[in-house]
């Protein structure tokens, strides 16, 4: 019997497609990598019988990098990242073990059905499936036919199934296309940042910002915000005057009137109207006209437009947004929501999915009277030829869908949808024209005539307003009041979001798909601040940016390049253009940006200059310099680091955490001081030389190496001297004395988060040479005061092993671990020696007392 196997692009859909087609009679069982589950039933395919499998990925298999070396920023000239710099595919996420756990699911398989998301980063998943996949399938039979394609919009028993009766072919150009902004986003933005971060974090010490980063998207995306800031405080505020005039009739309320040349900007001449005006007591009704007007309902939703009125109406963030939006899309609540289509085919069914909603109480009452009235056919927008628009596939209640977020956009999507089939709200606009002396002013009202779409859309509706007088032409109204009024033009506001999304689609600055990373990453740069009402309120930092490139060359903040690229790849997919001319010629015109930027660097500076400070002149002394023995300052702004005014040097320092001087202890290699670094009294903290972080003293030392981690054989703060044992949750780690910790004494892992709190009040904790027999690990010496040991009969002092001790058992509590220790899950199996000592491996049964530690452990 042959073998089919199926994949999607996430394990929710591939369970969801799987129940689907087996109509709820597959079963399921984990894969290796333990992310993806694998479904199977028996069923028919071209006509015979076989058995499915189905699984899925987790997004993109593989990442473009460069090859090892070239991701050195110290030792690779920027430069050569454009041409000279191989890359490869690498395993997205090396943890999950993909490439693996698809080629053991696809041994021996004779078919190949992929469901992977129907965009262009689908198809391309769809090849890297296939890479993983096929060299070990099945040999077809002759020109066989073995690799098929799904293409569908929702997760609902109509659609997979359509797309499981009309399998297509996966589309290599389409693939191609997202090959080529990747290689051209990773050289372009590599090249451009490193040189940009380098030189300008070696200058400037509060610039804010771990990462200088450039980006040939992210780049014009912030450019907009920074072109709207200047416009703001360039701006200059005019005064103007306008003629305001009340008039009333009888006993009726008085009507405020517009004149009709609106506003003068020379005080004396408004005047002049005014003394001019003021001459006759009487309004003179000039005309009354009536205009049935109609607000149009509103197109079929795409990505772009929801996103906007997610930012704009409902406050939240465009990638928020899509990572709601895909649930409920794996989900089957809605179509697939990353469309640039607002036109729905003639064959949609659109009655059938509006008559899903008839029962939910908050839009009941319209749809049933649509269904009942008939639908309104939805406007003619525009088909990009990827997906349906954005649509509601079956009714869910705020209960249902689990969060806050999840069912207002749910909301809003089936609101919008009702709209579509509904009539247009239609209104009658009523405008009375009147001339006091011979000045004309006028005044003007809406009626609503039917509500329409507003009816399931109210805050589109038209807004309630006093009826307009009756009145005919030559009726007189008297003047109550004319006066001149002063104001002043306003600045425009700072960009919104939504603001921000619109440009960006209308210069082709990104994709439905991109535009929500792109404005995420100038937010997360401190490029800019989101303020209230979602607006993007640009940094210094990203002001002087874009301002520098409009001084080097404008080309690299204006829309008009990356717009070029864009319609460029846009042909890949369409089979139009080569993929390695594009590529080349791209790069080509880059390369020669760069270097001219990387010439003219200069000017940009100038501007770094005037905003910020010196690295010299910033931060506080910390420690001391083992070159100069001069104070080195600490400077706190991202990235941290200690700078030697002296040496004129930069050292480097861990993140996200706090730095203090280490009890005035020097490294005995390069008498630097020691600083502590720490997250906090609930996490971790160790010391580390400044110079060896960056300098790496020994061979199998790496860069950003702490003291729990130096392998010097006899200094008092290495691994050497405080390692107890190995990691008890990740694979590499050693467990290391933090000798700052008392009284509430821990070790913590070096590489991961595991903690061991361990002897609280004791008065001193040492780590011996001896070593543990049952599992290598290094024995632990304890003193506690008289007053406060918990050691049996009032012993002050013992020395055993933090695993195997019994007395220790009660006095060690393990923090964060998810995974038992090796020795207590294989029955006693060896511990590695924490400190480096190259000890043998040996294997013995473990006293009772360790299998009640196991337990506490867990």
């Amino acid at each position: 019997m042959k073998t089919v196997l199926m994949v999607a692009e996430k394990p929710s859909l591939a369970q969801s497609i799987a129940k689907i087609l087996s109509k709820g009679s597959c079963s399921s069982r984990k894969g290796l990598n333990g992310a993806c589950s694998v479904h199977e039933y028996m069923g028919t395919f071209s006509g015979q019988s076989v058995r499915f499998k189905m699984t899925s990925v987790c997004g993109h298999v593989m990442s473009l990098d460069f090859i090892g070396k070239y991701n050195n920023w110290d030792k690779v000239d920027p430069a050569e990242l454009f041409t000279k710099a191989p890359t490869e595919k690498k395993e997205a996420n090396p943890k999950l073990n993909m490439v693996k756990f698809l080629q053991v699911e696809g041994k021996g398989c004779d078919y190949v059905v992929l469901w992977l998301d129907c965009d262009k980063e689908g198809e391309n998943i769809c090849f890297e499936v296939l890479d993983a996949i096929e060299p070990v399938m099945n040999r077809p039979y002759g020109s066989e036919r073995t690799v098929y394609r799904a293409k569908f919009s929702s997760i609902t028993d109509t659609d997979i199934w359509a797309a499981m009766n009309k399998l297509g072919e996966p589309n290599r150009n389409e693939a191609l296309s997202v090959d080529a902004r990747q290689e051209l986003d990773l050289r372009i933005g590599c090249a451009f940042t490193r040189f940009q971060t380098k030189y300008f974090q070696g200058k400037y010490g509060n610039l804010d910002s771990s990462l200088i980063s450039f980006g040939p998207c992210q780049t014009p995306t912030l450019g907009f915000c920074v072109e709207r800031h200047d416009k703001i405080q360039s701006f200059k505020p005019e005064t103007y005057w306008v003629i305001q005039a009340k008039v009333f009739k009888g006993k009726e309320s008085p009507l405020t009137l517009d004149w009709d040349r609106v506003r003068v900007f020379d005080r004396e001449v408004g005047q002049m109207f005014v003394n001019m005006t003021k001459t006759s007591r009487e309004a003179k009704v000039e005309s009354v006209s009536k205009k049935e007007k109609a607000k149009q309902r509103p197109l079929a939703l795409n990505t772009v437009e929801m996103l906007r009125v997610a930012s704009s109406s409902l406050g939240m963030g465009p990638q928020h947004t899509m990572q709601i939006a895909e649930r409920l899309y794996t989900q089957g609540y809605i179509s697939y929501p990353r469309t640039e289509t607002n036109h729905y085919h003639d064959n949609f069914d659109l009655k059938g999915t509006l008559r899903q909603q008839a029962n939910n109480p908050f839009w009941a009452q319209e749809v049933k009277a649509l269904l009942s009235e008939g639908l309104n056919r939805p406007r003619k927008g525009a088909d990009a030829g990827d997906h349906p628009p954005i649509t509601p596939m079956r009714a869910a209640s705020e209960g249902e869908l689990g969060g806050y977020d999840g069912w207002r956009l749910y909301e809003y999507i089936v609101r919008h949808f009702i709209a579509t089939v509904s009539q247009d709200c239609k209104y009658l606009q009523t405008t009375i024209s009147f001339t006091i002396a011979s000045e004309g002013f006028s005044c003007s009202g809406k009626t609503l005539i039917s509500p329409g779409f507003t009816e399931v859309m109210p805050w589109l509706g038209i807004p309630l307003e006093e009826a307009m007088p009756v009145c005919e032409r030559g009726d007189v109204f008297t003047v109550e009041e004319i006066k001149l009024v002063e104001r002043q033009t306003c600045p425009p506001d700072y960009l919104t979001e939504a603001d921000l999304i619109t440009l960006m689609e209308k210069h082709g600055i990104g994709t439905d798909a991109s535009i929500p990373v792109h404005i995420n990453n100038i937010s997360q740069r401190n490029y800019v601040t989101v303020e209230n009402g979602r607006k993007l309120k640009p940094t210094n930092l990203g002001i002087v940016l874009v301002h520098g490139y409009y001084k080097t060359d404008a080309e690299l903040v204006l829309p008009t390049i990356r717009g070029a690229v864009e319609k460029q790849l846009n042909l890949i997919a369409q089979g139009k253009a080569n993929y390695q001319q594009v590529l080349q010629h791209t790069l080509d015109i880059f390369k020669r940006k760069f270097h001219y930027f990387f010439d003219t660097i200069a000017s940009m500076d100038e501007l770094m200059e005037v905003t910020f400070s010196p690295i010299a002149a910033t931060g506080k002394p910390l420690s001391r310099c083992g070159k100069c023995h001069r104070f080195m300052k600490y400077i706190q702004a991202k990235p941290s680091r200690l700078h030697c005014a002296g040496c004129d040097e930069t050292y480097s320092l861990p993140q996200n955490g706090a730095i203090k001087l280490y009890k005035e202890l020097r490294c005995p290699l390069d008498e630097f001081e020691l600083v502590l670094w720490t997250s906090g009294s609930r996490g971790k903290s160790y010391p580390l030389c400044p110079y060896c972080f960056s300098n790496p003293p020994f061979r199998d030392m790496k860069k950003g190496m702490g003291c729990n981690e130096c392998t010097h054989p006899s200094c008092q703060h290495s691994l050497n001297s405080l390692g107890i044992g190995q990691c008890v949750e990740c694979e590499g780690g050693v467990l290391v004395l933090d000798p700052t910790s008392g009284p509430k004494w821990k070790m913590a892992c070096n590489r991961c988060n595991v903690m061991v709190h361990f002897f609280e009040h004791a008065h001193r904790v040492q780590v011996a040479q001896e070593s543990c027999e049952a599992c290598e690990a290094s024995l632990v010496a304890v003193d506690f005061n008289k007053t406060r040991s918990p050691l049996p009969d009032g012993e002050m002092q013992h020395s055993g092993c933090v695993f195997c001790d019994p007395v220790f058992q009660d006095l060690v509590e393990l923090k964060h671990a998810t995974m038992r220790h090796p020795s207590m899950t294989r029955g006693g199996g060896a511990r590695r020696g924490g400190r480096g000592r190259g000890r043998g491996r040996r294997e013995k049964k473990p006293k009772d007392k360790m299998a009640a530690l196991a337990a506490y452990f867990v």
